[in-house]
């Protein structure tokens, strides 16, 4: 039976917003577009409605987030120095080992039907990475992948003083996808010292401010990676909607 496909994207920007608030936001709509993608599968042609697709852009106050794979002792702190550090730690339902978020970081949660683009997750990672390699572009700077380490890198190719600065962990079901992707901004990166980053030991991290050595307006950040992520994907159009109206989804 054919999907009904819907490539336009209802968009927000949640500005500064609590970790579990918005992990609970996207657990409502993850399950609304499963539940409306299994009343397809018992509806008529006739009867089918198109999936919503969403993608939200959300600043964190400080956080550490485990991932189903990832291994609790590469948090560095125990409560004590969480409390002492005014952050947050959480163990997702997302891939990937352990990561921060926090103020001055673009997080992106895309909330796709990927039936209504394409069924590859391989692929989708890829995009969503080239979304933020074409940023940086944007700035000047020449990013990329490394062979066997998920995000986006800096100096990929000699791998002299290779230093992240986008990491991924996603979840899909159903070829619906949440979570996504963490790009350092104005990011305070000594917050990284307190975890081993994904996992990995022998690597930095870094941030579009420190690359460029001023301070960047986020706005404009946002306006490049949105821009791409369209594009990149086919999506029609972005719609935008407050975030008054998608907690009341």
């Amino acid at each position: 039976m054919n999907q009904v496909i819907n490539k336009k994207v209802k968009f927000v920007d949640l500005g500064l917003k609590d970790y579990q608030e918005t992990w609970d936001l996207q657990e409502k709509i993850f399950a609304k577009t499963v539940e409306a993608k299994i009343a397809n599968r018992k509806a008529s042609s006739e009867e089918q409605k198109a999936t919503s697709n969403y993608l939200l852009f959300v600043e964190h106050p400080h956080v550490y987030t485990l991932g189903k794979s990832g291994d609790p002792s590469h948090l560095l702190l125990d409560k004590q120095g969480l409390d002492e550090k005014e952050a947050k730690f959480y163990k997702i339902n997302r891939g990937g080992d352990i990561t921060y978020h926090g103020p001055g970081q673009l997080v992106g949660y895309p909330l796709l039907d990927l039936e209504n683009f394409f069924t590859d997750i391989h692929k989708y990672l890829r995009l969503l990475e080239e979304a933020i390699i074409l940023t940086l572009k944007d700035y000047g700077l020449e990013a990329g992948r490394i062979e066997g380490l998920t995000g986006v890198w800096l100096d990929h190719l000699e791998q002299k003083n290779p230093r992240k600065i986008c990491a991924m962990g996603v979840k899909s079901s159903r070829w619906v996808t949440m979570h996504g992707f963490a790009f350092n901004v104005n990011a305070d990166i000594a917050y990284f010292g307190n975890i081993v980053p994904c996992g990995i030991a022998d690597k930095a991290v870094t941030s579009l401010h420190l690359e460029l050595g001023q301070k960047v307006d986020e706005s404009k950040v946002k306006e490049c990676v949105k821009n791409h992520l369209i594009q990149l994907f086919g999506m029609e159009e972005a719609i935008t909607v407050t975030s008054e109206d998608i907690f009341n989804i």
